[in-house]
């Protein structure tokens, strides 16, 4: 499934706080994107014909819910990023941050221990 960057921004909405109505999708999301009511509402139907997010009836409105969860989603972009930038290889992706972004401590300390728990479960 794939989800545009505008469509991620209600996705993360939704994540953050569910359910939702669309008027506080809109309230949430739209002032800070600079988007109208109608772009918000076409974002939630294009999530709704994905079968990304689910809609239920409450009274005269309807509650939205992502049906997509934020783990899968993760999953699905970061195996294509490393797909289509760095040929399925985390090494390079790893040295490109390392390169372009300065790396705390912490972040080297963190690197350090996951790669430990990963030889160490091999």
């Amino acid at each position: 499934m794939q989800i545009s960057t505008a469509e991620s921004t209600i996705m993360q909405a939704l994540w953050q706080r569910s359910p939702q109505t669309a008027e506080e999708l809109i309230r949430s999301v739209a002032p800070a994107q600079g988007w109208h009511e109608s772009t918000v509402k076409t974002l939630i139907t294009r999530l709704l014909h994905k079968q990304a997010i689910v809609a239920e009836k409450d009274g005269r409105r309807s509650l939205y819910s992502p049906r997509l969860t934020r783990d899968a989603w993760v999953a699905v972009q970061s195996e294509s990023l490393l797909d289509r930038a760095f040929g399925g290889r985390i090494a390079p992706l790893v040295a490109h941050f390392a390169e372009h972004r300065k790396l705390t401590r912490k972040d080297l300390a963190d690197l350090k221990k996951l790669i430990a728990e990963i030889d160490d479960a091999t």
